[in-house]
């Protein structure tokens, strides 16, 4: 192996992209990489080019939310995309003309994350601190959610979607699974209050962040505890965190302005990796 002076960073800056005023919450690629959005406190979503080398300016600016943007989803063919935010709205946009195609209200406090479900992103789902998650169809014109998932104590701080399930993450401290098709909900109790679920690129394991301070990797089959990663800072923010493509990394926002990567299999540190002056939020 190479000594430690001679191997390459695991991760470096490509590239600073600075369009917002104020807290940026949310950034991610769409689904081919080429291209990325970002939402902020400043009530604007920006979409980028972050691959040109003069990306200093957005390709665009979408704006329409009355309150900061929480939450970003985009649909599969990258056509359009979904924002969400302190508004208690949640927004579907055409992606070239900037037009809000849908304006999907019934949240009665703000929405803290959207996610795509379904074939052709015909679902999209929306995650609420009102306790609730509600399921909009985008093939129909209706304006009342086809379906509202309860259970929750408290806030939903986070959802994600994998087939006919769809997995949040609550302040309650519980990760609960709703199976669509079977209409049948499973709950994981980890006690911590929870701010983050991201899903393994197989579909089979969750990864769930929380107020404690560490990250836990749980089997979705049966809710084995598999793995738990700490060392970040997360008392008091909402962070994001996610699994590499090949899954065999584990990366995570902290309130310490740094992005943390782990090991998947033997949760060892990797890399601390100054990214901000604030809390990295989003991953």
């Amino acid at each position: 192996p190479m000594p430690p002076a001679a191997r390459p960073p695991l991760l470096q800056e490509a590239r600073l992209l600075p369009g917002h005023k104020g807290s940026v919450n949310v950034a991610l690629f769409n689904s081919d990489g080429n291209y990325c959005l970002s939402g902020g406190d400043d009530r604007r979503i920006l979409l980028w080019n972050p691959r040109r080398e003069e990306a200093s300016e957005p390709i665009k600016t979408y704006t329409g939310h009355n309150e900061r943007v929480l939450g970003l989803a985009v649909a599969h063919d990258n056509g359009s995309f979904a924002s969400c935010g302190g508004d208690r709205s949640v927004f579907v946009w055409d992606v070239p003309s900037g037009r809000v195609l849908r304006r999907l209200s019934g949240h009665s406090q703000r929405v803290n994350a959207v996610a795509y479900a379904g074939e052709g992103s015909s679902l999209l789902v929306s995650a609420s601190y009102d306790t609730t998650a509600r399921c909009w169809d985008m093939r129909s014109r209706n304006a009342a959610p086809v379906q509202i998932l309860e259970g929750a104590a408290d806030s939903l701080s986070a959802v994600a979607v994998c087939g006919a399930e769809i997995l949040t993450a609550s302040v309650d401290g519980v990760l609960r699974t709703y199976d669509a098709r079977a209409g049948s909900r499973t709950a994981d109790t980890l006690g911590a209050a929870l701010t983050h679920v991201a899903l393994s690129g197989d579909g089979h394991c969750a990864l769930a962040g929380s107020l404690d301070g560490s990250l836990r990797l749980l089997d979705r089959s049966n809710g084995t505890l598999l793995n738990r990663y700490s060392g970040h800072t997360n008392r008091q923010f909402k962070l994001g965190a996610c699994l590499s493509h090949d899954d065999a990394l584990v990366l995570s926002g902290s309130e310490d302005g740094s992005l943390y990567v782990w090991d998947l299999v033997e949760a060892r540190l990797q890399a601390r990796i100054p990214a901000a002056r604030g809390a990295v939020t989003s991953v």
